[in-house]
């Protein structure tokens, strides 16, 4: 079986993180509009689906100019950067990195030339640019580098499956981006819900399986796309319908047009249920905060427990623990405090202070605990650590017992459909029972959600949802080599490069696109020396143009 790669959250302990999404993706064309404020907005609300770095890409028609940089969307992204982004289409991602390392040349949205668009005056021919973002994470990652590196079109800075799928879709000069995009979706493996663009036309597409949420929104003078709901909200925007799985939507000045690349086999993520997805978003017509008191319900009826108080882990635990509170009767309230403003830090913290661990994100309200036993409700436990910091914390500050309730089954299998969960050896379910991982954790009860009660509360039916960190079974085949894993990308090219293999091909070929490295934009200069830019070709002043 092969291996998860990777990290999980920050959210409660930067050392010991829990899960975590790959992405957030959005796109609006709107002529008329500042698409660029639109879209900053639109990242801002999905900020929860990865905080590594952001990205934004304009198009006015004649250029197409990238913004992206490490950071959350709020340090990305200040007032005159998003006013010089000037366009009527535009797409957004913030990333969390699921297949490549962290790093600027990964940051999304990718970009790079294509096809020859006529000729514009002494400058020679202008080229059609492709700019992509990706909510997901494809299994079919070492094919396609080998198909990339065939063709002669990769970048060797890049480690990522969605540069390989940009390279994809700008290697065929003989077909538009439209055509490309049917030609290479149906080759991709995996979870993807794309949003792209060139210079005239925005595009949107979602795997057959349709494992990662994507949604059409409309405008009073244009479309959005988004990966949940709450980002439509965020901007304005009326929710239309989700796009389908193994559809492609081209939306332009012509209107609106949708295309069928593979035959949908809907396998959506149950873990979106459960922790990733905001609990004001909408999935398949299923509201997520009314889901997640449904699955607290469920968990009351199948462990109940005579106590004093129920309280959540905040945040992802608060609808489940209200659920479980109304189900059993026993009264609800606050527990732990979450410092609102402990989030990501690039401030390393001091040996002493990182002892604290978890007591820099979550306190105890002693009074409320102090003498009570106590119902601790959370989303998932993946190592166990943060669970067994909290009812230490508890039993510290007075409470008497500690019963944890768990708002989803164990998860015992890793993910590669865009969750960044640990390695199957690292997932303490996977190697003890309940009651092992109870006395691992130190509570003097604990209780799952069964698989059957978490499926109910989201009211679809079990055919249509991806199980596979819970019960192991994968709707999508994964390679049969093994090749696969969160630096699948970098270790293909050590072993070219060991090898004398394709590495050097890759090299030489670089300066004919337009790359991700924004010194090497097609004009051999970043955009008024910018290294957080990246341009089509003829648009590396884009951001310096009155």
């Amino acid at each position: 079986m092969p291996r998860g790669d990777g990290r999980l959250t920050h959210e409660l302990d930067p050392q010991q993180p829990g899960p975590q999404d790959a992405c957030g993706v959005f796109g609006v064309w709107a002529p008329g509009e500042e698409v660029a404020k639109l879209t900053y907005f639109g990242l801002y609300a999905l900020q929860h689906r990865g905080q590594e770095a952001a990205g934004i890409a304009v198009s006015d028609g004649s250029s197409v100019v990238v913004y992206k940089d490490l950071g959350l969307v709020a340090q990305v992204f200040d007032e005159s950067t998003l006013a010089s982004l000037r366009g009527h289409i535009a797409i957004g991602h913030a990333r969390y990195s699921t297949t490549g390392a962290s790093n600027w040349e990964n940051a999304q949205p990718t970009l790079r030339a294509t096809t020859p668009r006529g000729t514009s005056g002494d400058d020679g021919p202008a080229a059609t640019t492709i700019a992509l973002a990706h909510n997901g994470n494809l299994v079919n990652t070492a094919e396609l580098a080998r198909r990339v590196a065939e063709l002669g079109v990769g970048d060797a800075t890049t480690t990522s499956d969605t540069a390989l799928v940009t390279a994809l879709l700008a290697a065929r000069p003989d077909l538009s981006v439209e055509a490309a995009a049917l030609e290479v979706l149906p080759t991709l493996r995996g979870a993807f819900s794309f949003v792209f663009m060139d210079e005239d036309t925005l595009y949107a597409a979602r795997d057959p399986q349709g494992v990662r949420p994507l949604v059409l929104g409309r405008l009073e003078r244009g479309w959005v796309v988004a990966s949940e709901t709450a980002a439509l909200d965020m901007v304005g925007a009326s929710v239309v319908r989700e796009i389908e799985p193994g559809e492609l939507l081209a939306i332009d000045e012509h209107g609106l047009r949708s295309s069928r690349f593979a035959a949908p086999e809907p396998k959506g993520c149950l873990f979106e249920y459960v922790y990733l997805a905001r609990p004001d978003s909408t999935i398949s017509g299923r509201n997520i905060y009314a889901g997640r008191v449904a699955i607290g319900r469920a968990l009351a009826r199948e462990h109940p427990v005579e106590a004093d108080l129920v309280i959540p882990v905040p945040e992802s635990g608060t609808p489940a623990a209200i659920g479980y509170a109304e189900e059993s009767g026993i009264p609800y309230g606050a527990g732990l405090v979450k410092n609102a403003y402990v989030g990501r830090t690039f401030i390393q913290p001091s040996q002493t202070i990182r002892q604290l661990g978890i007591r820099l994100k979550l306190n105890p309200l002693r009074d409320n605990v102090r003498g009570k036993r106590i119902v601790v409700v959370d989303d998932s436990i993946v190592r166990g650590n943060t669970q067994r910091a909290i009812i230490r914390m508890l039993r510290e500050a007075g409470a008497v017992e500690v019963h944890v309730r768990i708002s989803s089954p164990p998860v015992k299998w890793p993910c590669f459909y865009g969750i960044d969960f640990a390695t199957k050896a690292e997932l303490l379910a996977n190697g003890l029972d309940t009651d092992g991982i109870r006395r691992s954790i130190g509570a003097d009860s604990l209780g799952y959600v069964s698989l059957p009660g978490l499926i109910a509360a989201t009211e679809q039916p079990k055919t249509r949802l991806c199980r596979a960190c819970f019960d192991g079974e994968y709707p999508i085949d994964l390679p049969a080599d093994n090749v696969i894993g969160k630096h699948v990308l970098e270790g293909l090219a050590k072993t070219a490069a060991n090898t004398g293999g394709h590495a050097s091909k890759r090299r030489g070929s670089d300066s004919s696109h337009a790359g991700e490295n924004s010194r090497r934009t097609g004009t051999g200069e970043s955009a008024g020396g910018n290294e957080r830019v990246a341009t089509s070709p003829g648009g590396a002043d884009a951001l310096l143009r009155p």
